[in-house]
């Protein structure tokens, strides 16, 4: 029984499961499959992509305070967080992925990073 590559439809040669000729059409069929079809999505996915990289770099101790201002220059989106976790008191954390922020007095945030 002769199968086609999924993506260039060339005859494939070998194991009996194989999908794709070589690890170039399995690449493309894939990378066809999974990007992101809607600008939304992909600029979405973007933003907190760079809000992710801004917090992670601004809180290597894991724990710190941080001006509102350093977040904006270095062009942190605050419409832009995966969650908010409200403690038992009230108290509002934002989440990008596991890194967070809590606005405090004075235009300043602590930036923490939640336990895996």
């Amino acid at each position: 029984m002769s199968k086609n590559c999924l993506e260039c439809g060339e005859r494939i040669v070998g194991r009996a499961d194989k999908k794709f000729c070589s690890d170039a059409c399995r690449n493309s069929y894939n990378n066809t499959i999974n990007k992101d079809s809607k600008n939304l999505i992909r600029n979405t996915n973007n933003r907190l992509r760079k809000n992710y990289r801004i917090l992670e770099s601004l809180n290597p101790e894991q724990k710190t305070k941080v001006s509102r201002g350093k977040l904006i220059e270095k062009g942190f989106d605050f419409n832009y967080f995966t969650s908010i976790y409200t403690t038992k008191v009230g108290t509002v954390y934002y989440f990008v992925y596991d890194q967070g922020y809590l606005p405090l007095e004075g235009d300043f945030y602590a930036l923490v990073k939640r336990e895996s």
